[in-house]
């Protein structure tokens, strides 16, 4: 595509495209939250400890950990909506897998898959964006792409109580993936040229992100994140249970309150940014105050009440961060053709978190109780406090 053809697309901003690449974001939210929703059915039908649930979780990541870059490199080479509908597919057929699995070996297995699903879908969604987006919207759009993590784990924390048994749920959820394929092949358009599959040319684009500054940082903030969210989240219904007493539908919608406050705080990250507030200052502050509230909710010094209100105010300021890290991208980016690969190594810190958030947290707190959790959370906070403040965001670089 001609660089005057590419600035003709993106004068205007296809919000039905838009909405498509937000859906399917928000179907892989949902394989997500359904580990965390379901941890009490598969407690009582598999005999899960909290260990054993924060591998669920976290596994479901893992090959984001290792498969970010190629995967950002693949969507620049072979097509973002193919790339999209072939995660979706992928999330699909994990999910079926799930629902049938005789034990925890085949389920867990299932959930590797489903994390590839979620990995492709999450580095092309992005570049779909890029590419239909508007220059003058782009922090509005990014904003709404934000949203599709804690839109989607709020949605399954509100509906999972309502599903009979676990399987149920994992059925839903492989239809709910069918349906946004459907949807992705309909609404979406393909690119209409694609570079050709070079993996010389691969390997160097890597290299040149790997070792650039700004993207690695980058990658730190996000890491950071998403460790301090899973942290919280892969355990809120069960937390909450315990601390409140109450039965697991309302543990449901309690956890789903806190978790769509999230998606204020992304949507109010696209409104400053517009307005041009410091991209750094808003990362530290709001990195900080993650890092206080969640002393306050797993040392459980307060109240029912106030420790969820806590867990609003943790999820509603952390908000703020994955808008503003994602929309950051191109910022950082040394040209528009590695704005995909630094997508996926951001997606990689992404993984990274969510890998280490549930497995730490649940390890930890089997031997040390919900007190080693608020220790795990303040470090993650202060390390990417320091990542935010030396991030160099080149705003003369919008393209």
């Amino acid at each position: 595509m001609t660089t005057a053809a590419y600035a003709a697309i993106r004068r205007h901003t296809h919000w039905g495209v838009v909405s498509v690449v937000v859906g399917a974001g928000i179907v892989t939210g949902i394989q997500v939250g359904k580990a965390a929703i379901a941890t009490p059915m598969l407690q009582a039908d598999l005999g899960f400890n909290l260990t054993a649930a924060g591998w669920l979780t976290g596994i479901f990541a893992v090959l984001g950990l290792v498969g970010g870059i190629p995967a950002g490199t693949l969507v620049s080479r072979t097509g973002d909506r193919r790339m999209l509908v072939l995660g979706l597919g992928a999330i699909a057929l994990g999910t079926v897998m799930g629902a049938t699995a005789p034990g925890y070996p085949v389920l867990l297995a299932s959930r590797v898959l489903e994390g590839l699903g979620f990995l492709l879908v999450t580095v092309a969604g992005p570049a779909i964006l890029n590419r239909m987006v508007g220059d003058g919207q782009r922090d509005i759009a990014f904003a709404l792409w934000s949203c599709f993590m804690p839109a989607g784990m709020a949605l399954v924390m509100l509906a999972g109580p309502l599903f009979g048994d676990w399987r149920t749920l994992w059925w839903g959820n492989a239809g709910l993936a069918a349906a946004a394929i459907v949807a992705g092949l309909a609404i979406v358009p393909a690119a209409t040229a694609r570079v050709s599959v070079s993996w010389r040319s691969a390997a160097s684009d890597s290299l040149r992100v790997l070792t650039s500054r700004e993207p690695i940082l980058l990658a730190a903030c996000f890491a950071s994140y998403s460790l301090m969210f899973f942290a919280l989240f892969s355990f809120l219904p069960v937390l909450l249970m315990e601390q409140m007493a109450i039965a697991h539908g309302t543990a449901g919608l309690l956890s789903s309150v806190a978790t769509g406050a999230n998606i204020i705080g992304n949507l109010a990250a696209g409104y400053l940014l517009a307005r041009g507030i410091s991209r750094p200052a808003l990362l530290a502050g709001a990195y900080l105050i993650m890092g206080l509230a969640g002393i306050g909710i797993f040392l459980q010094v307060f109240g029912g009440t106030p420790t969820l209100a806590l867990c609003i105010l943790f999820s509603g300021v952390g908000g703020l961060i994955p808008a503003t890290l994602i929309s950051s991208v191109p910022l950082v980016a040394s040209s528009a053709a590695l704005a995909p690969v630094v997508i996926g190594l951001v997606m990689q810190g992404s993984n990274l978190g969510q890998v280490i958030g549930p497995v730490a947290v649940g390890g930890a707190t089997g031997i040390y109780g919900w007190a080693a959790a608020a220790g795990i959370v303040l470090i993650a906070a202060l390390i990417a406090t320091v990542a935010a403040m030396v991030t160099n965001f080149d705003d003369s670089r919008i393209r």
